[in-house]
């Protein structure tokens, strides 16, 4: 449970950002470019404090390109996992409190073969199947790194979020998706998509955040920031 105690200098100098048409109810598909841009630092931030816990679980540098955000409709988010029938590796979250939805932190297999590589100090081809120890390595990072965004995201918004035990899943991505599509497609169809690039040295990997919060939660999450 993330239940933060103090706003973060981050946060106080997103609430000084002005709206002039005050806290009205959000639309998605009508939200103006302060709304927006607020939800992309919160992807942001959440991503550069994931990225941290990570260097520090697996004892290295990790240096991290500029996160790319995006409010997608979520029929859109396989074609950007690489299709879907691309085999990517899934670590799926949901979540309660003061905000409802779900979590995803996604990794093409490579990516997540990579990931693990680095953590056991070993050379697994990249190809290869995931044995149970290396799939309880890889929910573990994915433990840590989406832990570390929701840390950051209820320190900046002062909300307490519930998560979880993180449930991992290695198919194709239209199978893995189904899940929240299918839990939320009745609430809403829009998923903030956080593309980061990360890894230490010659090993970069490209990692998927995607939040999938109620739209009462969007309108809670802009509202704690005074939009």
């Amino acid at each position: 449970m993330h239940n933060p105690r103090k706003k973060s200098g981050v946060a106080s100098s997103l609430v000084c950002l002005n709206w002039e048409e005050g806290m009205a109810k959000l639309e998605l598909d009508s939200m103006n470019v302060v709304q927006y841009d607020v939800l992309k630092e919160i992807g942001n931030i959440g991503a550069g404090n994931a990225t941290t816990a990570l260097a520090t679980m697996l004892q290295v540098k990790v240096d991290m390109k500029v996160p790319k955000v995006a409010l997608l409709d979520f029929q859109e988010l396989p074609e950007i996992l690489g299709g879907a029938e691309n085999i990517i590796a899934g670590i799926l979250l949901t979540l309660s409190g003061n905000i409802d939805g779900m979590m995803m932190f996604v990794l093409e297999r490579n990516a997540a073969h990579s990931m693990v590589n680095m953590l056991m100090g070993q050379d697994m081809p990249l190809d290869a199947e995931f044995s149970e120890m290396e799939a309880s390595a890889l929910q573990e990072i994915g433990n840590i790194i989406t832990g570390a965004y929701l840390s950051s995201l209820s320190n900046l918004t002062q909300m307490s979020i519930n998560a979880s035990v993180p449930y991992i899943a290695i198919d194709m991505a239209g199978a893995i998706l189904s899940v929240p599509a299918i839990e939320f497609g009745k609430i809403g169809d829009k998923a903030l998509l956080i593309q980061t690039e990360f890894g230490e040295k010659d090993t970069q990997v490209n990692g998927f955040f995607i939040l999938i919060p109620t739209l009462d939660s969007y309108n809670a999450i802009l509202s704690s920031l005074g939009l």
